[in-house]
């Protein structure tokens, strides 16, 4: 069976046949691109600083599963959440997407467990956030349609 992304691992189902792990599937599902005009290695260097971690997640504990150089990071999830989180990062002609995903549960007696939809939505304008700043520091200067200084490497 295909794994559901890059993160998790989980199976689904295919062609109809049936699958326990659907049963298994997270109340905070967040998956989200954002294409930056910067290479790999300098969003993973932004990416990898723990203090960022903080600024950008202040409710969460990330727990590095996998650090996977300039194609991202995977953490385990503890806080306010407990779960998966993913940045990874797919080098393209001038640049990288930033795709980030999220599978978590809430606290039980969180707002989140109370509100899953606006939970989504807090996590999904987190990450978006997150991203925008990224592509705010490294394109910083540069003009629109103009390639990086340093372009990342596809493949």
């Amino acid at each position: 069976m295909p794994a559901c992304g890059n993160c998790c691992g989980d199976t689904l189902a295919v062609s109809g046949v049936a699958s326990t792990t659907l049963s298994r599937v997270s109340s905070i599902q967040v998956a989200d691109q954002t294409f930056l005009a910067a290479p790999g290695a300098a969003i993973a260097d932004v990416l990898s600083a723990p203090n960022n971690w903080r600024r950008w997640w202040p409710d969460l504990r990330l727990d590095v599963r996998e650090d996977r150089g300039d194609k991202g990071i995977r953490w385990t999830v503890a806080g306010a959440l407990t779960g998966t989180m993913e940045v990874w990062l797919e080098a393209v002609p001038d640049g990288a997407i930033l795709h980030y995903f999220l599978h978590a549960e809430p606290a039980a007696e969180s707002k989140a467990a109370r509100a899953p939809a606006a939970a989504n939505r807090a996590r999904r304008v987190a990450g978006r956030s997150m991203a925008f700043e990224l592509k705010a520091r490294l394109e910083a200067g540069r003009p629109a349609g103009v390639a990086p200084a340093v372009a990342a490497t596809p493949g």
